[in-house]
């Protein structure tokens, strides 16, 4: 795990992403024509020889690269992180990138190379995954792909899009099937797309403590299943973790199940330490740093997995294990 590091000269990264006709471009282009004074880099990701979304993608100051023949989580990541390193040596500083991904992408390997590329890594904080949704088609979606739930899996923000095209009970029951598969992301509601960019960007919305200061039960133990086969477990642990004790079963853990887990977040109370210590993993790649003095006495830790076949004994068992005898 990672030592403590200033971010504070991080440039934030926003991946967004959503499934097919989402949304997600007339979300970009809001971001990109409002008058928010900040300069961003665009990364556009389609999947395909020739690309269109870029010609999509309003006249703008900001530089905008695209990534054609492959799906950004797959055959072009590499090229991901030269352009990402090809950015961070330029002069002209930028206030934030945004990574808007092709609507068949799994975000997982866009989240890790945040984790595992050193350069990256050192210039760059993964600052938020936001998902668009299409509040009509999101049932049928979640009935016929799986990259749909996934997507809703991994975001930190769902923007429930296009709204005005439903009741507002069914609006509330498409948000009802986002919270069986992801109860942790908050959801904004919106029509064509049209959203505060100031309540999406550079928020720190990726950062686990920033969203307990927001909502400290977001851990709570408590279980939740969606109606596929992804499913959200989380555990506590009232005594202090052994550290080393919980390095090797998650290491081992993430190894054995590192694909069916999707996204892992904790707090964890480290023995002899009175800091909080912040733990994130997508798949097998797994990020951790100290976040801050504890508040009050409570220091339970806790730990939430959001996957497929999940035992949850067995999970339970390893996690409380971990804690000092």
């Amino acid at each position: 795990m990672s030592d403590t590091v200033a971010t504070t000269n991080l440039v934030p990264v926003t991946v967004l992403t959503g499934y097919l006709g989402a949304g997600k471009t007339t979300m970009l282009n809001r971001i990109l024509s409002e008058q928010h004074g900040r300069k961003y880099a665009v990364v556009i990701n389609e999947f395909g020889e020739l690309g269109v979304d870029n010609d999509l993608v309003v006249d703008t100051d900001e530089e905008v690269f695209e990534m054609n023949n492959g799906c950004i989580c797959c055959t072009v990541r590499g090229d991901l992180i030269r352009i990402l390193g090809a950015l961070m040596k330029r002069k002209t500083k930028f206030d934030g990138i945004i990574i808007e991904t092709t609507g068949l992408a799994n975000p997982a390997p866009v989240a890790q190379t945040f984790f595992v590329d050193d350069t990256i890594k050192s210039r760059t904080k993964l600052d938020a995954i936001i998902t668009v949704v299409d509040a009509k088609n999101l049932p049928a979606r979640l009935a016929d792909s799986t990259e749909a739930a996934e997507q809703i899996a991994f975001a930190d923000t769902v923007v429930l899009n296009k709204t005005d095209l439903v009741t507002p009970a069914e609006a509330d029951a498409v948000e009802a099937l986002i919270r069986g598969i992801n109860r942790t992301a908050r959801i904004i509601r919106a029509e064509k797309a049209q959203v505060d960019i100031a309540s999406l960007l550079d928020q720190g919305a990726f950062d686990l403590s920033r969203v307990l200061e927001h909502l400290p039960s977001f851990l709570d133990s408590d279980d939740h299943a969606h109606n596929d086969d992804i499913i959200s477990m989380s555990f506590e642990a009232p005594r202090p973790l052994d550290p080393e004790k919980f390095n090797a079963w998650i290491g081992d853990l993430l190894a054995q199940k590192g694909q069916d887990l999707l996204r892992t977040k904790g707090i964890l109370s480290y023995q002899g330490d009175d800091r909080r210590f912040a733990f994130q993993a997508v798949h097998m790649i797994a990020d951790g740093d100290f976040i801050g003095p504890w508040k009050g006495e409570d220091r339970t830790s806790r730990i939430v997995f959001i996957g497929r076949n999940l035992n949850r004994p067995q999970l339970r068992r390893g996690f409380e294990a971990c804690q000092v005898n």
